[in-house]
């Protein structure tokens, strides 16, 4: 067990971390550069920063899956390089990836991991229902893992790296790509266990709302240790530089959104938020000045950790303009303050149309008899939980998978009828990155242009258009495989839109990646569309459901809700103050109505 006097789990002296290049010829790449940290004992401790901050190389370097360059690592007390093993036995590790066996029941996955780590079986037993009646994964005990939903393979996940009771738990990014209802679940399991077994935790995150219930937390960028604290000290840093604007319903929040956050020299960050914009002015600003630039009803309001996160972020891309990373601005024009009549649901050309849609796979119905419609130009968003048939619905849009019943039509399309043809309206980009990881990007973008029917000048110009649509000049010679995160996401992007489909469809394209990408993200978004290109989303980020013209919320095949962010706030008689909470509380409120039919 941990030495009860110790007060630190990890201690870093000018730990620094050097890979080598990518090719013989490619400079060595710096993951972490001269990190001095103290990470408290019996506490959850957060790790931030965007992607290639050197979060994930930070854990391992604690695992002692890996060596340091240079400097020095205590883990439990123990050197991270000298006592690997020892470290290595008192710790439980769950990767971004973690690897279940799919063909193997939930009962049987919990086994295998319990002998991998010597656990006796008396040991095993009582772990076993102790952490299946935790997870509530205790009535899926015969089921396969590959037969699970996102949430449970996670909560069964984190069972297997507890199978043993471990002074440190370490989490690698553990709840990408789960609906906030599992998200909740696997919080307060993670809460659970730091109070009954005074277990540590550290935990590597994107999602700065999880943050926010970390005791501790560390922030991280392009190697470098920025600064830690309590949330709240973090917080503190852009207290009285935050204000909100309420949204009229005259206006698009989208719209109103990218006005303001496309003020670079003014304001440091912008995202819709319930029936408001969130701002924060750069500290040499005056609130004054702002105050005159939008009179509407702005009001100061209090920091969250989200807003000291990307002030110092920000505050530190300028101090290094030259950066090659996902916090990179999208390059956009300043625009002018939108009018009222620019608002995305006056557009009235229905480019998808969704009647009696029924998916069944034998005696299980999926999609069960599902109605929507998208307009020209709209961004709409597809919700629900794990499992919940959005996915199905999604594959059946894109034209990947045939309805069993129903009509379903998709740029003028019966897609019951000419699915082939269907698809060569669409742009689809996939949750996770599915481009050729050796081949360059201008490789990537000529194939797949040439897939999609464009040849000679048409497919030079289409390529140096997208090019410099996402900012992906200067990567063009890049391998794919080899690029950060939100340059994936560009690439991904770019191939997708190469033939200039009417409807481009996203699966979760923001999984995994930090709140400067998503931001930068959904500014491109918000030029396809008012450009006419139809975006239907699926995301688990329940803000960015905020940047959607509509929504449509799922569970059980069904559709629960379906309006804009603000009706679905409000939706059914109920007021929810934000998204998350709507969420929640609507997938709740339907679950609870069918236990009692």
């Amino acid at each position: 067990m941990q030495n009860a006097h110790s007060n630190w789990v990890v201690q870093a002296h000018d730990l620094s971390l050097t890979f080598p290049g990518a090719t013989k010829s490619a400079p060595p790449v710096q993951a972490l550069r001269h990190i001095d940290m103290q990470v408290p004992a019996g506490q959850i401790v957060g790790w931030l920063g965007p992607d290639g901050a050197g979060k994930t190389s930070l854990v391992r370097l604690v695992t002692g899956l890996i060596q340091p360059s240079s400097g020095t690592m205590t883990v439990l007390g123990q050197d991270s390089v000298r006592d690997a093993q020892t470290i290595q036995n008192r710790i439980s590790y769950m990767p971004q990836k973690f690897g279940l066996y799919e063909d193997l029941s939930v009962r049987e996955n919990f086994r295998l991991y319990a002998e991998i780590h010597g656990v006796s079986t008396q040991q095993r037993d009582q772990r076993y229902e102790q952490l299946m009646h935790m997870t509530d994964l205790g009535r899926f005990a015969e089921r396969l893992a590959g037969q699970l939903s996102g949430g449970m393979k996670q909560k069964l996940g984190l069972a297997c790296t507890l199978v043993r009771s471990p002074d440190l738990l370490l989490l690698d990014e553990p709840t990408v790509g789960v609906d906030p209802l599992s998200r909740r679940e696997l919080w307060q399991i993670i809460q659970n266990l730091v109070s009954q077994e005074q277990l540590s935790v550290i935990i590597a995150t994107t999602y700065l709302d999880e943050a926010e219930a970390c005791d501790e937390v560390f922030v991280l960028h392009q190697g470098r240790l920025l600064t830690q604290g309590k949330p709240a000290e973090i917080a503190a840093v852009a207290r009285g530089l935050c204000a909100q604007l309420p949204v009229s319903e005259q206006h698009n929040s989208r719209l109103l959104q990218a006005h303001i956050y496309d003020r670079h020299d003014w304001i440091i960050d912008a995202v819709p938020k319930g029936d408001s914009i969130h701002l924060i002015r750069r500290p040499e600003v005056e609130a004054a000045t702002i105050q005159a630039w939008l009179p509407h009803g702005l009001t100061s309001v209090e920091p969250t950790l989200e807003d000291g996160f990307m002030l110092l972020l920000r505050q530190q891309m300028a101090q290094n303009p030259n950066q090659s990373d996902s916090a990179k601005l999208p390059s956009v024009a300043f625009s002018p303050l939108p009018e009222p009549s620019s608002d995305a649901s006056m557009k009235s050309d229905v480019v998808i149309e969704v009647k009696d849609l029924v998916r069944k796979f034998g005696d299980f119905t999926a999609v069960d008899r599902t109605n929507f419609s998208v307009r020209r130009g709209e961004v709409f968003g597809l919700l629900g939980p794990n499992g919940a048939g959005k996915t199905t619905t999604f594959r059946m849009l894109c034209g990947l998978l045939p309805a069993t019943s129903g009509f379903l039509q998709v740029a003028g399309v019966n897609l019951r009828m000419a699915r082939a043809q269907a698809r060569q309206n669409v742009g689809y980009v996939s949750q996770k990155f599915a481009l050729y990881g050796l081949l360059s990007v201008m490789e990537n973008l000529t194939f797949y242009g040439k897939a999609y029917g464009l040849q000679g000048e048409r497919l030079v110009q289409r390529i140096q258009t997208v090019l410099q649509q996402f900012d992906l000049q200067d990567s063009t010679e890049a391998i794919s495989g080899q690029l950060p995160g939100g340059f994936k996401q560009r690439l991904a992007m770019a191939v997708g839109l190469l033939h200039e489909p009417e409807v481009l469809f996203l699966d979760e394209p923001t999984s995994g990646t930090d709140p400067i990408a998503r931001r930068e993200f959904w500014r491109r978004i918000t030029d396809l569309s008012q450009n006419g290109t139809t975006i239907v989303v699926t995301t688990h980020f329940m803000e960015e459901a905020e940047y959607c013209d509509r929504i449509v919320i799922q569970d059980a095949g069904k559709v629960l809700a379906l309006g804009t962010p603000s009706e679905v706030r409000h939706f059914n008689g109920q007021s929810y103050a934000t998204m998350d909470e709507a969420f929640i509380g609507i997938v709740e409120m339907a679950r609870g109505q069918g236990r009692k039919a």
